[in-house]
């Protein structure tokens, strides 16, 4: 039988990782992170990924934090965990314990640096959604992270091949591509955008939502723009989403998720820390994002945050 997933639609988090200054993983603040977004309305949390410096995480800690977002949770919002890395069995090993800590799903990025070809990516995908049986699995394509893009052809193929692929997470910016998907995709699968500035144009063209970076920042305005988006009223979403652009594109002003950091740091809700090779963004690039933060009303009343 297909798996269905209907909760795969709306705003999604692309949670960053909170570090502190001794450079271990800040528990309670990462805590304090998911709780907000869970009362800012957001249905979708997805720790571990590009945002969450996913790279950095030794097994241990990838685990424990797609543990701590499903404690969060607790059913309030779905845990769809990263688990993605550049060698299959990794890859595997990442999405067995996602299952075993309750993950909702799995978000499974193109393997990076050895860049596979069509077919390498189609058995890449087929072994770990086999491996992990009925756990839905989310592909996630990123060609300006991975070098590699899935085509159209390939993601369709494995959204009919294997149940358990439900949808795809598509970062690669090109609408042709998208919408081959969007056309030819079977009736279960799901596709949200992986760029927060064009959520708008591929929701009016059948997405199903959004995996968000500036949600991290402003939650409760990201995920009434996808409802609204996804409810056609298209005229209030167009508004919200001019409001926000400022902010989309300072948070890629560098490379993801260094800005979103920095912006979280004005807004006191975290300590500017990052694992190496990120380092703090440049000055240029933090005026813009409280110029932008400024705009929407975010920095009133931020709190301040030691080191």
């Amino acid at each position: 039988m297909t798996t269905r997933i209907d909760w795969l639609r709306g705003c999604g988090t692309a949670l960053v990782t909170p570090f502190a200054a001794t450079g271990d993983v800040d528990e309670p603040r990462f805590r304090a992170l998911v709780e907000r977004q869970i009362a800012s309305g957001v249905p979708l949390l997805v720790p571990c990924g590009t945002t969450g410096e996913a790279a950095t995480l030794d097994p241990q800690e990838q685990r424990r934090l797609i543990a701590l977002t499903v404690e969060v949770a607790r059913g309030r919002a779905r845990v769809i965990a990263g688990v993605g890395s550049n060698a299959t069995a990794v890859t595997i090993e990442r999405a067995r314990a996602a299952r075993a800590a309750g993950a909702d799903a799995i978000l499974v990025v193109a393997p990076y640096y050895n860049k596979p070809t069509q077919a390498g990516l189609v058995a890449h995908f087929r072994a770990v959604a086999e491996a992990v049986d009925v756990l839905p699995v989310v592909l996630y394509n990123v060609p300006g992270r991975t070098a590699s893009n899935i085509s159209a052809a390939t993601t369709l193929t494995l959204a009919r091949e294997r149940d358990n692929i439900v949808g795809t997470k598509e970062a690669s910016g090109d609408l042709q591509q998208i919408m081959a998907i969007l056309r030819d995709r079977p009736p279960h699968f799901r596709v949200l955008s992986g760029d927060d500035a064009v959520t708008l144009p591929l929701i009016a063209l059948g997405a199903d939502g959004v995996v968000s970076v500036v949600s991290n920042e402003a939650p409760d305005l990201m995920a009434r723009l996808t409802e609204l988006a996804l409810r056609g009223e298209w005229a209030a979403a167009r508004a919200l989403h001019y409001r926000l652009l400022p902010l989309m594109e300072a948070n890629f002003l560098e490379s993801n998720p260094g800005p979103a950091k920095a912006a979280l740091a004005a807004l006191g809700l975290l300590q500017e820390h990052y694992r190496l090779p990120l380092v703090p963004v440049q000055e240029q690039t933090r005026a813009r994002l409280r110029a932008a933060l400024a705009e929407l009303g975010l920095l009133q009343g931020a709190a301040h945050v030691a080191a």
